[in-house]
């Protein structure tokens, strides 16, 4: 077994405490995916078909606003997380946002049917669906909360918390947009946290 392929049957042992069995059962379903920098995991107005495990790199969910023609960055996703648009996969219905690549970056990821098929074959698989649907509700509901409850500053610090050096690997505007902030602020809170 590659060293991926353990790091992959390592998360679902830590997330939903799958067993060797388990794993093995799902192992043929998770295939790998090599997504470049810039390129699409799903796009908006498509259905969202996979749910993907970040090997290596860092993805953005983001909604592009045709009428200002301007992006609103949503979610990250890296190391060790999974990548999805939830609702769409689901609901299987069209996606709202885009999931890009920001670097050059390795999935593995597992189709809605595969997924499904295993929930309803394995008792643990379907508790690692609920799980899934728990931690998917907790963004949700955390970034909002994020929005009602927290500075700037206080989202700023965060995101550092969730992805420690997202600074060195995307550009400072991606992460403004995130905080629905302009980059002068941003300079601003990164100034006075270095103090």
């Amino acid at each position: 077994m590659s060293d991926k392929n353990e790091i992959v049957a390592q998360r679902l042992r830590d997330f939903a405490s799958l067993k060797e069995k388990d794993i093995a059962e799902g192992r043929p379903f998770w295939k790998p995916r090599t997504i470049k920098k810039g390129d699409f995991f799903n796009m908006q107005s498509m259905v969202c078909n996979d749910l993907g495990l970040v090997v290596k790199g860092i993805f953005r969910i983001y909604y592009h606003d045709p009428k200002t023609d301007t992006d609103k960055n949503l979610f990250f996703f890296s190391e060790n997380q999974f990548v999805v648009s939830f609702r769409s996969f689901i609901s299987q219905k069209a996606c709202w946002y885009y999931i890009e690549a920001m670097e050059d970056s390795e999935i593995f990821f597992i189709s809605y049917k595969d997924l499904n098929n295993l929930y309803e074959a394995n008792a643990n698989w379907a508790k690692f669906g609920r799980l899934l649907a728990e931690l998917f509700f907790s963004y949700a509901q955390t970034r909002t909360e994020e929005f009602v409850f927290f500075s700037h500053e206080e989202r700023y610090l965060r995101l550092l918390e969730e992805h420690p050096n997202i600074i060195e690997r995307i550009p400072a505007y991606h992460i403004s947009s995130f905080l629905g902030i302009t980059n002068p602020s941003l300079s601003r809170i990164r100034k006075r946290i270095k103090k």
